[in-house]
């Protein structure tokens, strides 16, 4: 850390200040002890200058480790201890030894073993016991009180995630191999997250394949002189035997030193030059030493001239400076690797193409010639024999792994390993990609070829635990050249919604499998090559593992298809197409084929049938020249591409990858996806590649089937006049059918009984709503006529009061009279009412009267 001797006080725990009165209860002469001990804590120093306190000077940020108090209920800092002791806040010098050893424990209850805090925090344990002694030894405290109190046992370390284990190789991997460069050994101890001294039960078994491994180192010489000169100036001591570059390790904390970043605009430290020449950040060594001098100068720049900090700048900078231009001299020849390995960083031009790190792979399988391996480059060289190799991490697919019987994938889903393995560049078959699951259904890569087959990845797996652990960070999952790169991509008009599929392997669990068996292993064959098969086990679920969705009807089995020229015979169909290249192969490696008896035809000595959901078909280009290609016997070439099949056999478009994962060959260019089950696939022929022919014995060979140049036929339907196996057909055992049909009737009961009660609420819902309004109006009915009666007599007697107000003792009389008038105005207006209407019904009479007269008069005439 580039510290400033000016700043040397801030770490300096304060006296007790004399103007606070004691309280009476601890004299002066042990709150000077406690302040003592708060010194000593502070002044320590480890033999190669670390300081161990500076973790525990001030309280955990929460903005920065938010979990930390849900964890520690008790935080305790140096900076506590002091405060507490200059307000004399301390009742005994009991509470004082607890809250020192407070600082200890929730370091290690937080903290994983052999962290830089968790070490730590055992030096300061020891110094405040040692301190304690001391001042027991003395006599200015009891010895009782020279002990730490039992705070409780150390809690064991959660499992450490995968992600963040990789992380610590990495790092581990990046320590300096020189005798004294500096840093602190540790002592192995045991994994963090296990028990003390118990044993890992996978440890004791003999398979390597199962370790988990790391790519090697190939450095450039350009990184070679790099590394040469950063563990060149770790070796430079001061005058008293202190390490020069401990003061430039880290960056100083901004909490205690802001003023150093208000001054210094571009800071940086050794640990930041190491992560970016890791990195390759760097294009050349004067380019790192810019860096190195940067760092030099801004320590110069922030500390005083006098300081030995600024003279071990200066030093440390001049001998920088000279190791740069000694490496600067030697030839490229002198950084070779182990075994002459010569780093290619360019990558590696084969087949007309560049092949790089970072690069998603398809390389050979020596145990199954249709299910290449899915790798990621991380590493490119020459070895001394100028034979080209590359170092690729494996992606396994669901079927080489050991998972949960009910465990649900999504369709073409891999899984990241640990397994970094060596391959020549003449096992690479083809292109591919691996997309993170967050990104896969969103869209393609926008330069990746329509027929390259795309992957999606999820989790991370353990091969010794047999565990899937689902990726926090897609970039943690990437070599470090490619971290921060992103490719553009073509999105779809709508996100697709992709739903998972069980597990293709489902159907090896033992009848008499129980939870508490151990964990089943894979099927390995050659050393060079994933799994043959995993396994699956039924042992309980961890709990970060959910529950598998609920299951879906089959889809119903396709339709065989009829053609009319499917009674041609093999030998005619191979004249007639002798190009056709493979396109489909079940799941049996072409070295793994078993010749039948020359008596039987050569339509019964088919492999067994694979379920169709899981049933792979390989990319036409994998074992393939550029210029071969697949050619359908039925189906011409199209301008959309060499890998058009027929309209019935084109379920997929490229964006779309097929539900049932595997290399299909059923692709479109463009136009929405179209799942047909039941269209009839044209009859096709394939013939293996080369070099998967040639793993065929000959005898065998000449057993089936071939073409003019000797690769054995297949054929994607039989001859109409060949007698059918009698082998039945798959289809689901009758225990899941029986299991299926009672989890349908429980589904449906569910549902009657949940249409019932919701029916049964509404009815009460409804009768409650009647009962409520009948009782309203009940209510109301009765409440109408006292309501009335009451504003009558309010009525009544506001007249009277202003009958009063107005005409004082008169107010009866002038009412009577008002009265009295009211009534007559009441009774001439009936009067005239009446008259009115009598008037009315007299002229009525009158007009009818005369009507009639006339009518008299008019019908004698």
């Amino acid at each position: 850390m580039v510290t400033s001797e000016r700043s040397q006080s801030r770490h300096r725990p304060e006296e007790p200040v004399s103007s606070i009165e004691d309280d009476g209860t601890i004299p002066d002469d042990r709150w000077k002890a406690m302040s003592d001990v708060i010194t000593a804590v502070y002044d320590f120093r480890e033999a190669d200058g670390h300081d161990p306190s500076r973790l525990f000077q001030r309280s955990v940020n929460k903005r920065l480790v938010p979990d930390y108090y849900d964890i520690i209920k008790e935080p305790m800092a140096l900076s506590i201890l002091k405060q507490k002791i200059n307000k004399r806040e301390y009742k005994s010098f009991a509470e004082f030894v607890r809250d020192c050893a407070l600082i200890s424990h929730n370091a290690q209850t937080y903290n994983r073993p052999k962290s830089q805090a968790y070490e730590d925090a055992l030096v300061i344990k020891d110094v405040f016991l040692s301190e304690l002694q001391k001042l027991a030894s003395d006599g200015r405290i009891e010895t009782d009180e020279s002990r730490f109190p039992d705070l409780g046992e150390i809690p064991e370390a959660d499992p450490l995630p995968d992600d963040e284990e990789e992380e610590e190789e990495e790092e581990e991997d990046d320590e300096d191999d020189s005798e004294d460069d500096g840093r602190r050994r540790k002592k192995p101890g045991p994994k963090p997250g296990s028990k003390r001294g118990q044993k890992d039960p996978q440890k004791h078994e003999p398979d390597l394949r199962k370790k988990r491994g790391r790519p090697p180192r190939v450095d450039t010489p350009m990184e070679t002189r790099i590394k040469t000169i950063l563990k060149g100036i770790r070796k430079f001591k001061g005058p008293g035997g202190h390490l020069k570059i401990v003061h430039f390790e880290r960056l100083p904390d901004k909490a205690t030193y802001p003023d150093y970043y208000m001054e210094i605009k571009e800071p940086i430290a050794v640990d930041i030059i190491k992560r970016k020449s890791k990195r390759k950040k760097y294009n050349s060594v004067d380019h790192f030493m810019r860096d190195l001098d940067l760092m030099f100068e801004n320590a110069k720049a922030y500390n005083q001239s006098d300081s030995q900090i600024y003279r071990d700048a200066v030093d440390l900078q001049n001998e920088s400076r000279k190791l740069a231009e000694q490496e600067k001299k030697k030839p490229d020849s002198e950084y070779l690797m182990e075994d002459g390995r010569f780093p290619l960083p360019d990558g590696i031009l084969y087949r007309n193409e560049l092949w790089k790190v970072g690069d998603w792979v398809h390389i050979q399988n020596p145990n199954d010639v249709t299910k290449p391996i899915v790798a990621q480059i991380y590493r490119t060289w020459q070895d001394s024999e100028n034979e080209k190799w590359i170092n690729a991490c494996w992606y396994y697919r669901p079927e080489q792994t050991v998972h949960h019987f009910e465990k649900h994938f999504y369709p073409n889903e891999v899984v990241k390993t640990g397994q970094y393995r060596d391959h020549r560049i003449d096992e690479i078959v083809d292109r591919c990609f691996v997309m993170f699951f967050t990104r896969y259904s969103r869209g393609r890569p926008r330069d990746l070829a329509p027929e390259k087959e795309i992957y999606v990845c999820e989790a991370r797996y353990n091969e010794e635990k047999h565990k899937l652990n689902k990726i926090k960070t897609w970039a943690s999952c990437l070599p470090d050249e490619v971290r921060e790169k992103d490719y553009e991509m073509d999105l779809f008009d709508v996100p697709r919604k992709i739903k998972k599929v069980p597990s293709p392997i489902k159907h090896l669990l033992k009848d008499d499998a129980k939870e508490t068996d151990d964990l089943p292993r894979p099927t390995w064959g050659a050393d060079n090559a994933p799994p043959v098969v995993g396994a699956v086990h039924c042992r309980p679920r961890d709990e970060n593992e959910s529950p598998p969705p609920e299951p879906t009807p089959s889809p119903p089995p396709p339709v065989l298809p009829q053609p009319a020229v499917a009674a041609a015979t093999p030998r005619a169909l191979s004249q007639a197409i002798p190009n056709a290249t493979m396109n489909s192969v079940a799941n049996v490696a072409a070295s793994q084929l078993q010749a039948p008896s020359p008596a039987v035809p050569m339509a019964q000595a088919s492999p067994m049938p694979i379920p169709s959901a899981y049933q792979t078909q390989i990319n036409p280009q994998m074992y393939q020249g550029p210029s071969q290609r697949r050619v359908s016997n039925f189906v011409p070439q199209t301008p959309s591409g060499p890998y058009q099949a027929s309209p019935a056999a084109q379920p997929y478009s490229a964006a779309q990858p097929s539900p049932y994962g595997g290399y299909s060959a059923n692709r479109l260019h463009s136009g929405a996806p179209v799942y047909n089950p039941n269209a009839p696939r044209p009859v096709e022929v394939f013939h293996l590649s080369d070099a998967a022919n040639l793993a065929i014995p000959a005898d065998i060979r000449e057993q089936f089937h071939c073409d003019d140049r000797g690769h054995v036929l297949f054929f994607s339907n039989p001859p109409l006049d060949v007698i059918p196996p009698m082998q039945p057909k798959l289809s689901h055992s009758l225990k899941y059918l029986a299991s299926k049909e009672d989890h349908q009737k429980k589904v449906a009961e569910r549902k009657r009984k949940k249409a019932e009660d919701q029916q049964q609420r509404d009815d009460d819902a409804k009768r409650r709503r009647a009962d409520e309004e009948t009782a309203l109006a009940a209510r109301i009915e009765g409440l109408v006529p006292p309501a009335v009666e009451r504003m009558v007599h309010q009525v009544i007697a506001g007249t009277d009061q202003l009958y009063k107000e107005i005409y004082h003792e008169n107010a009866d009389q002038a009412k009577a009279a008002d009265t009295k008038a009211r009534e007559q105005r009441v009774l001439a207006d009936r009067l005239a009412r009446q008259q009115t209407a009598h008037i009315q019904a007299q002229s009525a009479n009158e007009g009818f009267v005369s009507l009639k007269g006339s009518a008299l008069y008019l019908s004698d005439n």
